[in-house]
């Protein structure tokens, strides 16, 4: 079997492991639902995704130190994960493939030169990694909080003061570097004065909007499967659907087609991961180049090389992606996989100058408090911003997600979608509960999501904890929010129909929503005038009632004329006449030419903020369609204090 072949075979092998991983998401007990197998461990395999979790959180979520194998792996073998493993780039690797097949061999050699365009994925990268890493460099710069407000002021006046001196001092035989070093401690100490105090700001993990494997799982999960489950192929339980997905379809549909124009052109121009893997290739041992100088110019190498690295000339190291159609397409036998440099020379760095790089950095540093200066997530949150149970504190929450969407189809119910801008720029794409989708609301005996996450953005708890049972009893049930009655929406409160929905399907004991009793006088376009009447039926004057309608045992006749106007339930009744219940009869019957009344009985509901844990079966079960009579909020969810309703005490 020749490398080629092992190349393609290994790229099919994973993008169909890829796609059984995220068919396997789906909590059931059938044989290709979740059973154990490793869905996560594509992800995990990501070094972007480590990388960028450490440096937000300075930790190392268990998982993700697979993402160490494969940095080893591209120092020993170059790129090997974007042109053998990457179920993306296999993706890209095809469509392209498919859209110059009948191309000219100049056409083709013309499509895969290099392009300067190809160093936007290092600003990419830059960009993304400095909003990441905000939080550890401010720490690293600034004086300890303890170190007296007034000490820092003199230390950075006598150092302004030194500079200057410096500066006049300034000649020949002064080394350079001295010069240097009190400029940039100098700059340390103002630095650390701006940062001064408790300001804190808090990085946040932006990776997962343009990171290959994040992204196409996000996009298989949230648009392939949902619509296979519209067929008769059915890979859930019921057919999904997820808010605000049409962004999420046209990104992923628009790098699928760009391949037309370029190959694999969101490889070259975009992604970040490639970035890392690109400056992670300039240390590899092993490498792609000329073994000896004699080559004829044919560029023929160039012909189906798919990280446009120039193989002909110097080879751009950081942009091959291993694809090794250049030692098929040479015809010499010149181009070869060895230790030893290329003949013809390398350019080993990304194409990145240092204007670009500090362009990068000033806008990644800058991009997080922009995006804060709101106070979003802060003193002005987004109160219908209902997260999954289990879900960090909101700032530890944006510094871990990657918004891959492996909660979202795991989850049984579906009522976890991606957040459109109800989370802000920051948190787009992030999981948000929808309780108007889905089969139920966030089901009490459900953990799936938390233990799934493959980042503990929502962290892993147990049902005990979920439910606030045995050592967690003190601290009670979790909450995600809380439920709050639209009195203007509700049918007992401003319709005058009965109706208990929301109390009979909240599912905790004892239960957070209860009723209290109420009897309206019923409307009626004509007054109910009897015309004759024995102890339990009363025929009216006029037809003033609609059949039926009165003997669902929520109405009751009051004869107006009796001291106790005692209530009789209604079981029937006809346009003229109705029947009540024979057991309450009247005695004696109402008199004839008196009016009676039609009395309803209304439950109005009412919410225990102190039991309401915030599930949202009653909202997804309310019979107001459209804006829910009852809807659940972020107030009193178990993850954020400040975000308590209630003041103890």
């Amino acid at each position: 079997m020749s490398i080629l072949t092992t190349r393609r075979v290994s790229q099919i092998f994973f993008l169909f492991l890829f796609l059984w991983f995220c068919l396997a998401t789906t909590l059931g007990a059938r044989w290709f639902q979740l059973r154990g197998w490793p869905v996560n461990w594509i992800i995990q395999l990501d070094p972007l995704v480590g990388l960028g979790t450490l440096l937000t959180t300075r930790t190392l979520y268990a998982g993700l130190v697979w993402g160490l194998v494969t940095v080893v792996l591209t120092i020993l073998l170059g790129r090997f994960f974007c042109g053998w493993l990457c179920p993306f780039g296999t993706i890209h690797h095809f469509v392209g493939f498919l859209a110059r097949r009948k191309r000219t061999i100049k056409a083709k050699m013309a499509l895969n030169r290099y392009h300067a365009a190809q160093a936007i994925k290092y600003w990419i990268l830059v960009f993304l990694m400095i909003m990441a890493v905000t939080s550890l460099a401010v720490d690293a710069l600034r004086l300890p909080r303890t170190t007296p407000l007034g000490f820092a002021i003199i230390l950075i006046l006598g150092l302004i003061a030194l500079i200057v001196l410096t500066v006049r001092q300034a000649k020949p035989s002064v080394p350079k570097t001295l010069l240097a070093v009190v400029i940039m401690a100098g700059g340390w100490v103002l630095t650390s004065f701006l940062f001064h105090g408790d300001w804190r700001p808090v990085a946040s993990l932006q990776i997962g909007l343009l990171d290959p494997i994040p992204l196409v799982y996000r996009s298989i999960n949230l648009i392939l499967l949902p619509l296979i489950d519209h067929t008769t192929v059915l890979a859930s339980s019921a057919p999904r659907l997820y808010a605000g997905t049409w962004l999420i379809a046209s990104i992923f549909v628009a790098a699928v087609l760009l391949n037309i124009i370029r190959p694999r052109f969101y490889c070259r121009f975009v992604c970040p991961l490639g970035a890392l893997f690109g400056v992670l290739g300039r240390f590899a041992i092993w490498r792609i180049g000329k073994s000896r100088e004699e080559c004829t110019d044919c560029h023929l190498c160039e012909k189906n090389c798919e990280g446009a690295c120039q193989p002909t000339r110097r080879i751009r190291t950081a942009e091959c992606v291993l694809c090794l159609n250049c030692i098929g397409d040479c015809h010499h036998g010149l181009m070869g996989y060895h230790t030893a440099p290329s003949a013809a020379g390398e350019i080993v760095s990304p194409d990145l100058s240092r204007r670009e790089f500090l362009t990068a950095t000033v806008s990644g540093a800058a991009a997080i408090p922009l995006l804060r200066i709101g106070g979003n997530p802060g003193p002005n949150w987004n109160t219908h911003l209902v997260r999954p149970p289990g879900s960090l504190p909101e700032n530890q929450f944006l510094s871990r997600c990657i918004k891959c969407g492996q909660c979202m189809r795991i989850c049984p119910t579906n009522v976890i979608h991606p957040a459109g801008l109800t989370a802000g720029l920051e948190g787009l794409w992030t999981p948000v509960l929808n309780f108007r989708i889905g089969t139920s609301g966030c089901q009490h005996n459900c953990i799936a999501c938390g233990n799934l996450c493959p980042t503990a953005a929502i962290r892993p708890i147990s049902l005990a904890e979920r439910q606030g049972l045995d050592r967690y009893a003190a601290l009670g049930p979790i909450k995600i929010g809380t439920a709050f009655i639209d009195r203007g929406r509700c049918l007992p409160w401003a319709m005058d129909r009965p109706c208990i929905v929301c109390q009979e399907n909240c599912p905790v004991s004892p239960k957070a929503i209860f009723t209290r009793e109420l009897f309206n006088v019923v409307r009626l376009q004509q007054p109910l005038v009897v015309k004759s009447a024995d102890a339990t039926r009363i025929h009216f004057q006029t037809d003033a009632l609609v059949a039926n309608r009165y003997a669902t045992g929520d109405y009751f006749c009051v004869d107006p004329e009796r001291p106790d106007r005692q209530r009789r339930r209604i079981i029937a009744n006809t346009s003229s006449s109705l029947t009540v219940d024979e057991n309450y009869p009247f005695e004696p019957p109402p008199a004839i030419q008196k009016p009676v009344l039609i009395q309803i009985r209304l439950q109005q509901p009412y919410v225990d903020p102190r039991l309401c844990i915030g599930c949202g079966v009653c909202e997804h079960e309310c019979p107001v369609r459209g804006k829910r009579a009852i809807r659940v909020t972020a107030e009193n969810e178990s993850r954020t204090r400040e975000h308590a309703l209630l003041i103890e005490g």
